[in-house]
């Protein structure tokens, strides 16, 4: 019998407590991308989920966002579109300050990287408590596009962040951890 999706992930994951600070839990998802095999059955499950939907770009957050994003917008055949930490792009952007579950960041996107009523997936590695995936919800907003989907590979379902999310579209998780 094959091991499910989110078995391969789980076993492939490192959980660093104390990280960055302590009493976190970091999960470490580096190992999930290293593993050819498992990186290929990811992007083409993500891939199957958004088959109908007829999608612009996928705009993957810094940084393992990137990894997938890219990745999977490739296998859809439409646009990749970065969401970086503040400061790191060149030319015009816009800004969005957030809570992360230990502090506070902010991240930006080019002022013209996605056309108004452009259909777009975020993707990002993690879901925590939410706030990166809003703050980059709220970008893409302002430039007028509709997010129509966020895709994570794992979700950490103790922290009920699906309750703080807002305008993200359909959310799916590969693995949640209760």
């Amino acid at each position: 019998m094959t091991k499910q999706l989110s078995e391969r992930i789980a076993e492939r994951v490192v959980s660093i407590p104390d990280y960055p600070e302590k009493g976190i839990i970091f999960r470490d998802i580096m190992p999930v991308s290293s593993d050819g095999e498992l990186f290929r059955d990811i992007i083409d499950t993500l891939a199957r989920f958004h088959e109908q939907d007829s999608a612009d770009a996928v705009v993957g957050i810094e940084s393992r966002g990137f990894i997938f994003g890219g990745a999977l917008a490739k296998a859809l055949g439409c646009g990749f579109v970065p969401v970086r930490k503040a400061g790191k792009l060149p030319r015009e952007t816009i800004r969005e300050t957030y809570q992360l579950e230990y502090g506070e960041a902010t991240i930006e996107m080019q002022k013209d990287a996605l056309a108004p009523g452009s259909r777009i997936i975020l993707m990002d590695d993690l879901l925590a408590t939410g706030g990166t995936v809003n703050a980059a919800a709220r970008l893409a907003n302002r430039l007028g596009a509709v997010v129509i989907a966020s895709d994570f590979i794992i979700e950490l379902g103790f922290l009920h962040p699906r309750e703080n999310l807002r305008s993200c579209g359909t959310v799916r998780s590969l693995l949640t951890y209760p």
